[in-house]
């Protein structure tokens, strides 16, 4: 009968450990795509609202109009640059995401080696057990069966 992988705890937590780092590098780089896709959705609406100013301006703005145009862009370029900064420590965050699960995979990759490592050496010394007793078995004398 074949021995169980001594390591067996050991390599069941580093697949729960991989299996963790997967699902969280998965979530790393859903975040990353939610916050450049806030980017280009802002950089989108500041390109619109300086066309809209553009036009407005051809057309002949107020002091007062031109003052409002000119803070909205202001925040919308302040809002732009916060959420770059935030693209860029997203992106961090998922480079830091798959370091983390490049080693988990690595730990889990060299127990799995003596897991496989250790079945192949049982299966050869069941088969050496198995060969032996049907070497046994047909070294017996046949006339025992006429009895």
């Amino acid at each position: 009968m074949p021995q169980p992988f001594p390591l067996q705890t050991v390599l069941d937590l580093m697949q729960d450990r991989a299996d963790e780092a997967t699902r969280n590098l998965a979530r790393l780089i859903a975040s990353e795509k939610d916050a450049k896709a806030k980017l280009d959705l802002l950089l989108g609406y500041r390109d619109e609202y300086a066309n809209r100013f553009n036009a407005a301006a051809r057309n002949g703005l107020t002091q007062r109009e031109w003052q409002n145009f000119q803070h909205f862009l202001g925040r919308i370029d302040d809002a732009i640059e916060q959420q770059r900064k935030a693209v860029a420590e997203q992106v961090q965050h998922t480079v830091d995401g798959q370091l983390q699960w490049q080693q988990q995979r690595k730990k889990l990759k060299a127990i799995d080696t003596l897991s496989v490592r250790h079945f192949t050496s049982e299966n050869a010394r069941e088969q050496k057990r198995d060969q032996k007793l049907q070497d046994e078995f047909a070294a017996r004398p046949r006339d025992s069966a006429k009895r």
